[in-house]
């Protein structure tokens, strides 16, 4: 071993760290804001959401469309859902795209980004640099 002390050590590490790692804000899922108007369910906070994920609002549409087995349609900020439903049902489904989509499976940051290796699109970690491969909505 070297005659460096475990302080000075440790201190190098932290210096090497990324930036993102260093960082211990806590982050939380975005709940729904919806309300039921006839046989719709308009989302206000869609765009918002999508946002705070740093996602293509169109990928959360299209799961969501899959999941939720209804139609959807965009007027801007928010979404209409042709499909009555619960805003308990619509955050599980929030939630599980957060999940397969967003939160890093090696982590558990949501610093991932959609890119491709090998011609493979993948999800990859900009904090701890951990991927896999980005599942098809079905």
């Amino acid at each position: 071993m070297t005659s460096y002390e475990y302080e000075t050590l440790l201190d190098r590490a932290w210096e090497k760290l990324p930036e993102k790692l260093k960082n211990h804000s806590r982050f939380e899922i975005p709940k729904v804001d919806s309300f039921v108007e006839g046989n719709q369910t308009i989302v206000r906070n869609f765009n918002e959401i999508a946002n705070t994920f740093g996602r293509e609002p169109r990928h959360l549409m299209t799961y969501l469309s899959k999941e939720l087995a209804a139609f959807i349609t965009s007027d801007g900020k928010r979404v209409i859902i042709n499909r009555v439903l619960r805003r308990e049902m619509i955050n599980k489904r929030v939630d599980e795209y957060a999940r397969e989509y967003v939160l890093c499976h090696e982590c558990g940051r949501p610093d991932t980004k959609f890119t491709e290796l090998a011609g493979e699109k993948i999800i990859k970690c900009e904090a701890c640099g951990g991927w896999r491969p980005l599942r098809k909505i079905k």
